[in-house]
């Protein structure tokens, strides 16, 4: 019981040293990854939609 209560005070004193992101970056960060996820789920829909078709015409 000891060594946890040590590890969680330890932990705290890490997440004391921890540099956050401010909320600019934050924002920034977080437009980043939704416009890259967006990006990427179109490119992938684009790309499924084209073999899809391909297979088709192939296939008939």
């Amino acid at each position: 019981m000891q060594s946890a209560v040590k590890y969680f005070r330890e932990v705290g004193r890490e997440l004391k040293k921890v540099s956050w992101p401010k909320k600019k970056e934050l924002t920034n960060y977080t437009l980043t990854v939704l416009v890259t996820v967006v990006f990427f789920a179109i490119f992938f829909a684009v790309v499924d939609l084209g073999i899809s078709e391909l297979i088709r015409l192939i296939l008939e």
